[in-house]
């Protein structure tokens, strides 16, 4: 066996050379990266200019995915560059962004994804909270769950979005994992599970087959629900991984949710704006409309978007709240506001409406990702 390990040890040690070299050019290229961050954050710094640019961002990410030979996996390479960004962005100026707490949740979890965590992430109570940090300036940006493949739109968030002078300028989306945790990572003792409303009915199926016996109840959100296990093992957490890492808990059971397919998309609001992407085609624009009370309204607001040949990907109405049977219809079209052709078309379907919000134009997600065992705590 001493001779095996003696071979094997042989083998290794001109790989782990290579490493250590390759490893040396990789932080002297990082260093200079940085270098020339910090100059460009002293440039805008002259100039006010953002120092946030998701579609920069983006367009960085898809450079370097499209220069790789296929050795790393594309979701692999995003958050390397996300992680380098958010540092070298640190070194500009700090970064601030409110989320929807506490710490331990999704959105916690799509902050860092989109951000990297060389930042200062901020806890609301409340998606309400989150967009008031942002607009007061507690909180230079905001993110906030915009819609559930299986439990549709928030609607909290569509109401926020209609009074709110933000705009949005990113999406993300993140994989969700419910898991079981404990405190020693086993049920020994455990008389109870907590966890989010509706985290608790996406595990039904998983938690009558497994667990019947177990009393469920609910907690404000998985974080909270993650807390108190950490400070009672009697209890345990349905929560995701970066609840697990929050307050140190282990997994007793893993992917426990019933529907694989499910995912939540998340909006990152600030009070700037976004310059088109690079690439055509990589945008996205949304918009808040109603309609006067006529025959064919609603036919004649998306006739321009035929007109000028611009693709609609959601359309859904929310009722306006004002006693009379009024609705407003929240819609996403391909595109940026800037680009003449999406300008010409709003333009035009602005003449047809009653009430137009732009709320904003941002870069669409690049999902390297898989495509299950995705969702999120709302």
């Amino acid at each position: 066996m001493a001779e095996i390990k003696t071979n094997v040890d042989a083998d290794l040690a001109p790989l782990r050379e290579e490493i250590n070299s390759i490893d040396a050019k990789i932080i002297e290229l990082l260093d200079q990266r940085a270098k020339n961050a910090k100059r460009i954050g002293e440039i805008k710094g002259q100039t006010d200019a953002p120092v946030y640019r998701p579609e920069r961002e983006n367009q960085v990410i898809l450079n370097a995915v499209e220069h790789s030979d296929g050795s790393l996996k594309p979701e692999g390479i995003s958050r390397i560059f996300r992680e380098i960004m958010s540092a070298c962005r640190s070194l500009e100026s700090s970064t601030s962004v409110a989320f929807l707490g506490p710490r331990g949740t999704f959105s916690e979890m799509a902050m860092f994804k989109q951000f990297g965590h060389s930042i200062r992430g901020l806890a609301c109570d409340q998606i309400e909270e989150v967009f008031r940090a942002v607009e007061a300036g507690t909180a230079q940006f905001g993110i906030v769950p915009m819609e559930n493949s299986t439990e549709g739109s928030v609607n909290r968030t569509l109401d926020a979005l209609l009074r709110t002078s933000l705009s949005i300028i990113a999406e993300v989306s993140v994989p969700v994992e419910h898991n079981l945790l404990t405190k020693t990572g086993t049920l020994e003792g455990v008389t109870r599970i907590y966890s989010h409303p509706q985290s608790l009915g996406q595990c039904v199926g998983w938690l009558n087959n497994n667990l019947a016996d177990l009393p469920r109840l609910t907690a404000s959100s998985n974080g909270e629900a993650a807390r108190m296990a950490s400070e009672d093992p009697t209890i345990a957490a349905i929560a995701g991984e970066t609840a697990a890492e929050a307050f140190g808990l282990k997994p007793v059971y893993c992917h426990i949710q019933d529907d694989a397919g499910n995912r939540t998309r998340f909006v990152v609001l600030a009070k700037q704006g976004t310059d088109p992407s690079v690439a055509p085609g990589k945008d996205k624009t949304s918009l808040i409309i109603s309609v006067p009370n006529k025959a064919g309204a609603i036919y004649h607001v998306l006739r321009p978007l035929d007109y000028h040949n611009v693709s609609m990907t959601k359309f859904e109405s929310r009722p306006a709240r004002s006693g009379t049977w009024d609705y407003y219809f929240y819609m996403d079209i391909e595109g940026h506001c800037k680009s003449p052709q999406i300008k010409k078309a709003l333009d035009d379907l602005k003449e047809e409406c009653a009430f137009f919000k732009n709320l904003g134009s941002y870069p669409v997600e690049e999902d390297f990702g898989p495509k299950n065992n995705t969702g999120a705590k709302l």
